[in-house]
């Protein structure tokens, strides 16, 4: 303030240039007047002069507010230019299948924008870490997170043709007992496979078999090879279907039925590269082509 009036020769045209009233203005240089124990102007009726150790200062002072005045352009630039880098926490095998392929088209369209692709199956405390934004699959449950739900999400109980063949199809889940079923360990609420039916009837299955793996990709080979019974979210399980290769079982009934958010912290002040990411990824994952497999 005290280099705008400086600049402007009246505190009445220095509160113009920067949007406030005359007392502010005129309470804050007083107030550093205060501070450093000195006056910076000499009053009179009409006339406003710099004191000999104003001017000492001045010049100083109008550098610091032109250097005030550039980093708030530029932060104003930012928030309109989707530009800087986004940290964003995306689970591995989505992100490698869905979100990696769509890089080449967002970095096109944005190119001032950086990502940093966190990828890894277990969940991840955006705020705690450092993250601008997340991709989840699941049920969320309520939190302080924003949360925008792009497609659902199902998980399927699956097996091999040569597995059914061999061992027979369930027909209920009560019929897994016994049977090799393969499991996650980052299912969001707990290691049952909790079965609901059209009509209400639940069914809760414990898995029990010889593989347990922190990525869903780990379970294929056990299943390809018609060795077990496992959960996939069908955006793996779409393209196998396709080719045969593995069919869906129990589609009487379902498990949990999630869907894929973007998750941000907060969606007050959200900046313009978090949110062109957002907007990228919900119109290329709202109808996305695994639904086309499944």
């Amino acid at each position: 303030m005290f280099a705008k009036v400086a600049e402007e020769g009246s505190f009445a045209a220095a509160a113009r240039a920067m949007g406030v009233s005359v007392a502010t203005v005129s309470r804050g240089v007083a107030r550093l007047e205060e501070r450093l124990g000195a006056r910076f102007f000499n009053r009179t009726s009409r006339q406003l002069a710099l004191t000999e150790f104003g001017g000492t200062i001045a010049e100083k002072a109008g550098d610091i507010y032109r250097q005030a005045e550039e980093a708030e352009s530029a932060a104003r630039e930012m928030s309109v230019q989707p530009r800087g880098l986004v940290r964003l926490a995306v689970p591995m095998s989505f992100g490698l299948r869905w979100v990696a392929p769509l890089m080449p088209g967002f970095f096109g369209a944005y190119p001032e924008v950086a990502v940093d692709l966190h990828l890894s199956d277990a969940t991840v405390d955006i705020i705690a870490q450092g993250f601008d934004a997340a991709l989840r699959i699941a049920a969320l449950p309520d939190s302080s997170l924003v949360a925008k739900r792009l497609c659902p999400v199902s998980q399927l109980v699956v097996a091999s043709p040569e597995y059914l063949k061999r061992d027979g199809r369930p027909m209920h889940p009560r019929e897994l007992v016994g049977r090799p079923c393969l499991s996650y360990a980052y299912r969001a609420r707990n290691e049952v496979w909790r079965f609901v039916n059209d009509a209400g009837d639940e069914e809760p299955v414990t898995p029990v078999g010889p593989l347990r793996v922190t990525n869903s990709d780990a379970l294929l080979p056990m299943l390809l090879e018609g060795l077990a019974i496992a959960e996939l979210p069908e955006f793996i399980a779409g393209e196998y279907f396709a080719d045969g290769r593995l069919e869906a079982i129990l589609t009487d009934w379902h498990l949990t039925r999630g869907g894929l958010y973007f998750v941000t912290p907060s969606a007050r002040a959200r900046p313009a590269k978090v949110t062109a990411l957002a907007d990228y990824l919900a119109a290329h994952l709202s109808k996305p082509a695994w639904f086309l497999n499944a």
